[in-house]
C-alpha cells in the first residue's frame, strides 16, 4: 500500500467514526483522540475498522503507533 492510499484509507476510516471532523485540515502528527475527541471505544472502533478494511493484524502493543494520523499510515506502509 502506498501512502497516498494508506492516508484515504484512514481517512475514510475516522470519517466514519468522526463524521463532523474537518478531516482536511487534520494535521498529521497530532494525537487522533485529542484532535477528534474520540473516546477509547472510538480508538478501538478504528483499529478494528482498519484491520476490517485491510487484513492487517494489529496487536495492542502496537495501537501506540496509531495515535497520529502520520503513525497510522506509516503503520499501513510497512
Amino acid at each position: 500500500m502506498n501512502e497516498t492510499e494508506a492516508r484515504s484509507l484512514v481517512l475514510d476510516v475516522l470519517s466514519g467514526i468522526a463524521p463532523e471532523a474537518d478531516l482536511a485540515s487534520l494535521p498529521g502528527k497530532a494525537q487522533l483522540r485529542d484532535e477528534l475527541d474520540l473516546d477509547s471505544m472510538d480508538f478501538l472502533n478504528f483499529v478494528a475498522a482498519v484491520h476490517a478494511r485491510t487484513g492487517i493484524d494489529i496487536p495492542e502493543a502496537d495501537y501506540p503507533k496509531l495515535f497520529t494520523l502520520d503513525g497510522a499510515v506509516a503503520y499501513l506502509r510497512r
